[in-house]
């Protein structure tokens, strides 16, 4: 069996899915990683209804190296800087490196100027009072398999975000009726959907969130509001070489 014949077999086919109308760019390549910007809505790996229409499936179809395979992942709506691993030799040492959160990983999005509300639980401390911000959010996050939202419940915390606020304004939007500010992300642990039940637990909602604080229906054809979330930044020493390396996002926020 070739590794396409073996890729196959691991992966439902899908017959029907929608087009994701955005490249791919390659920021970064060499004989073991392969790094790339990911846009909003595409997945990083399939699953589900997305198969071909994922970061993993484009960039093994561009190479024709069916070995390729994600160091990390991204949710499909958050845009940003993702490594691939192309040489199956150094899978382990790039994997372990994400697992083991030797890597620095700075997001950026866009949400409400107002103050943060009291959170229901976990914790809150400001890291420079009296101002308001940077703050190191902390609390207890679950998530059910087959349960959309992840939540936060009462517990010992496992779940924590530095968060900061730049002194940028945007304009306000019209769906959320307030004015918009940029935020800076740095998350210390890595649970599913962290900055986006943290931010919406603090009372500012991610601009184009259709999870948080409320569900909504989401339209797979239309790209108009996507979620603004970006991993901007990637950090690490590479685990081969010792060599320090810094990836910058270029996906644009509103």
């Amino acid at each position: 069996m070739t590794g396409s014949q073996a890729h196959a077999a691991r992966h439902r086919w899908v017959t029907e899915e929608p087009d994701i109308p955005f490249d791919l760019p390659v920021v970064y390549e060499d004989s073991r990683i392969i790094v790339v910007d990911k846009p909003h809505f595409l997945a990083t790996t399939p699953r589900g209804m997305w198969y071909r229409q994922s970061a993993l499936i484009r960039l093994r179809e561009r190479y024709g190296e069916p070995q390729i395979t994600p160091a990390h992942r991204l949710d499909r709506l958050t845009a940003g800087i993702v490594v691939f691993v192309r040489d199956p030799a150094a899978r382990g040492a790039y994997q372990m490196m994400f697992q083991e959160r030797r890597v620095r990983k700075t997001y950026e999005c866009v949400a409400p100027a107002r103050p943060v509300t009291r959170p229901r639980t976990g914790t809150t401390v400001r890291l420079a009072p009296p101002r308001p911000f940077p703050l190191l959010r902390a609390s207890h996050i679950d998530k059910q398999r087959a349960v959309l939202q992840a939540r936060e419940i009462p517990g010992t915390p496992n779940a924590r975000t530095r968060i900061d606020r730049a002194e940028l304004r945007v304009e306000a939007s019209a769906r959320l009726g307030a004015p918009m500010c940029r935020y800076v992300l740095e998350p210390v642990t890595g649970k599913t959907h962290q900055l986006r039940v943290h931010m919406a637990g603090l009372g500012l909602p991610i601009m184009g969130d259709d999870l948080y604080p409320t569900v909504r229906e989401p339209d797979y054809a239309d790209f108009s509001d996507p979620l603004q979330l970006v991993a901007r930044t990637l950090c690490f020493t590479d685990p081969l070489t010792g060599e320090p390396r810094r990836f910058v996002s270029r996906v644009p926020l509103a």
